[in-house]
């Protein structure tokens, strides 16, 4: 299957579709999808097959029992993660084959003790509009994915 050297990670994700949609986008792009459990979902639910269509036979999938176990397995300088709660953007970050690109689930986002623990590897979209407070799960995966493979050219 190959893999572009990027891993995509949702702690504990909730909507189908978005979930869906990012397993795309990782078959699109030889990356690692990593679901940090518990999901909101079954794994065969019909959403989330619909979202993926019929790609998941391309998708390399990781499932973990938890956030810690997820943790303690990887080298903490692999690490990115993606919150509303911080004025760092996105762009600033240096991305690296390994890295990990760790998203929150889509109502609460990331859990405040892991952003205050790892509060220098936590990055943002920048959003101008203050009445909105969040982008969709999926497309904020994709634009930061991109931008990783982007540095990597």
């Amino acid at each position: 299957m190959g893999n572009s050297g990027f891993n995509i990670v949702l702690v504990e994700p909730e909507i189908p579709p978005n979930t869906g949609s990012i397993a795309r986008l990782c078959g699109a792009t030889n990356s690692v999808l990593h679901l940090v459990q518990p999901l909101g979902f079954s794994l065969d639910d019909k959403h989330l097959k619909r979202a993926g269509l019929d790609y998941w036979e391309h998708v390399s999938i990781v499932l973990w029992r938890n956030l810690e176990e997820f943790l303690v397995a990887q080298d903490e300088s692999s690490l990115k993660f993606f919150t509303t709660k911080t004025s760092r953007p996105y762009t600033a970050g240096v991305y690296k084959q390994g890295d990990f690109l760790i998203f929150g689930k889509e109502t609460k986002g990331l859990p405040g003790d892991i952003r205050s623990l790892y509060h220098d590897l936590c990055f943002t979209l920048p959003m101008t509009n203050p009445h909105i407070r969040s982008l969709n799960l999926a497309m904020t995966a994709g634009i930061v994915l991109y931008e990783a493979l982007r540095q990597q050219r």
